[in-house]
């Protein structure tokens, strides 16, 4: 009514407040109701996001960077808060792999939607001949579970090895003569930082991700061994994408769960993929 007035009285001033409001009130409400999406046991938690660079070569390393610079993006939107764990630089360009912690209410049960493989289409800049390259990533989900006794580890069952860290540089890692290995002798599963100064701070940080990752293996697998989930993992590359970003010979991202679809690649790929996770939580 108020909207009504101010239109007929030409009121801009009021319209413009008025228009405001309204959208920060529809706001509140989707997110309301988005967060009533997320009901799972550990949606709640901080999350680990692993990525990982598959098929593809240096192409595959850049796009693990590029991807890394999307959740850094997107989360700094969302006002969480961001860590490097572990990071390992590509030979010549781009990054290998590299797990990083997402702090915030729900960052686990929205980035959930993330886990998979994601594919890039695009003209390769390492390419003198300008062919189109295609290339793969996996990005693995782990609720932070640090302040719930879900997993018991034995001491005795690791193995911890210290070493200096070096990576990319820069804004993604402190060099550190005080980085940590841990390795779960009876799965083999390891979880490493570097990013902290003191040696101490990088064990508990590792120990944060391993036990995440020990939760993950019992969920998924709890009557299976190690080698027995390692052999049902989807190979990265080609057929077992969950989403495709093109950027070449048109521009489209694509979540192929979903049927979503955005064409705005660059703001895809600058942290603006609540679209696609929302699609995702509503058709589960």
């Amino acid at each position: 009514m108020l909207l009504e007035l101010a239109a007929d009285a030409a009121d801009e001033e009021v319209k413009d407040e008025v228009e405001g409001n309204l959208a920060a009130l529809i706001k509140e409400v989707e997110d309301t109701e988005f967060r009533h999406m997320l009901q799972g046991e550990h949606d709640i938690n901080n999350a680990f996001v692993s990525i990982n660079a598959g098929a593809g070569g240096t192409e595959a390393q850049d796009w693990v960077e590029m991807l890394l610079r999307m959740y850094l993006r997107w989360a700094e939107k969302k006002d969480f808060k961001t860590d490097i764990i572990e990071i390992l630089a590509g030979d010549e360009a781009g990054i290998k792999n590299v797990t990083f912690s997402v702090v915030g209410d729900y960052s686990y049960g929205y980035l959930k939607a993330e886990a998979g493989i994601h594919r890039l289409v695009r003209i390769s800049p390492y390419d003198a001949g300008k062919r189109r390259h295609t290339s793969f990533a996996s990005v693995f989900l782990y609720p932070d579970i640090e302040d719930e006794t879900v997993v018991d580890i034995d001491e005795s069952e690791l193995r911890i090895d210290t070493y200096r860290a070096s990576g990319a540089g820069g804004q993604h890692v402190n060099k550190t003569d005080s980085a940590v290995r841990i390795t779960h002798l009876p799965t083999g599963i390891v979880a490493q930082c570097q990013n902290e100064r003191s040696q101490h701070k990088n064990k508990d940080m590792a120990m944060k991700v391993l036990k995440a990752r020990l939760y993950e293996l019992q969920q998924e697998e709890q009557s299976k061994k190690i080698e027995e989930l390692h052999s049902n993992k989807k190979q990265i590359a080609w057929g077992s994408q969950i989403r495709s970003y093109v950027m070449q010979p048109y521009r489209l991202v694509k979540d192929h769960r979903t049927n979503k679809e955005m064409g705005n690649v660059d703001a895809v790929l600058d942290g603006d993929i609540d679209p696609f996770i929302t699609a995702y939580l509503i058709s589960l």
